[in-house]
């Protein structure tokens, strides 16, 4: 399984070897199980401004910087984007409704999946489309120990979000490594087109609501259903570098 992902991986590339030394871990969806609020909060605070949104919606804007999100639902519905007022107010209706919801709490098995790696001595970082403070303040609480301001790539460090490659190569500048030497763990179609069009080798865990054939068809070069499988299974992954 592994073994062929990855030659699949290095034909398409054109690179010679693959041996990581860093992991990119996408944020909603893959270490916090922050979706089904993300998803009621953007379809709410659309609702408000007269714009329809469904679950499918929030979940394929899922990695993208919210004012992409918003000015693709005024395109496909008002056929023009959003002004900069209707993008303020927005997403600060979606932010407050988000922290009116129910807290967030860690993926399963994803803090174990983080302390593991950590004990590898790999290089841990977290490339998100989010804009929210709070929330990516949030890390620190649920995974002590993991991330600094340095390995956090957010919304407010890029200008182009996910799906454009420009998260992840910021990721590998500022790792200093090289696309063969990281591996992603994303969940959503977004965030694996990026990572697949900076030419990194992306591990998808499916915990959205996409069949896996459609993540593969966002280039994904391995789905797996859970980051508990991706846990278990990270021994054998790593045996299958070379």
């Amino acid at each position: 399984m592994f073994k062929e992902a990855i030659q699949n991986y290095l034909q398409r590339h054109n690179y010679t070897s693959f041996h990581p030394k860093a992991v990119f871990f996408d944020m909603d969806g893959v270490l916090i199980n922050s979706m089904k609020n993300h998803s009621r909060a953007w379809m709410q605070a659309m609702k408000e401004s007269n714009l329809p949104f469904t679950e499918e919606d929030a979940y394929m804007h899922e990695g993208c910087i919210g004012t992409t999100t918003i000015n693709d639902t005024f395109l496909k519905h008002l056929n023009r984007e959003a002004t900069e007022e209707e993008q303020k107010k927005i997403y600060s209706a979606k932010s407050s409704i988000f922290e009116s919801l129910e807290p967030i709490k860690k993926m399963p098995f994803a803090y174990e999946l983080l302390k593991k790696l950590k004990s590898e001595e790999m290089k841990i970082y977290v490339v998100t489309g989010s804009g929210q403070p709070k929330l990516i303040n949030s890390l620190n609480t649920l995974f002590p120990e993991i991330f600094t301001k340095e390995t956090m790539i957010t919304g407010f460090d890029v200008k182009e979000g996910k799906p454009s490659p420009e998260p992840y190569l910021l990721a590998l500048k500022r790792s200093g490594f090289q696309p063969w030497e990281t591996v992603v763990v994303e969940n959503a179609p977004m965030g694996i087109l990026s990572a697949s069009k900076a030419g990194l080798f992306t591990l998808a865990v499916n915990t959205g609501p996409f069949d896996d054939d459609f993540l593969y068809s966002y280039g994904a070069d391995l789905v797996l259903d859970s980051m508990e499988h991706l846990y278990n299974e990270w021994d054998n992954f790593r045996k299958s570098w070379f």
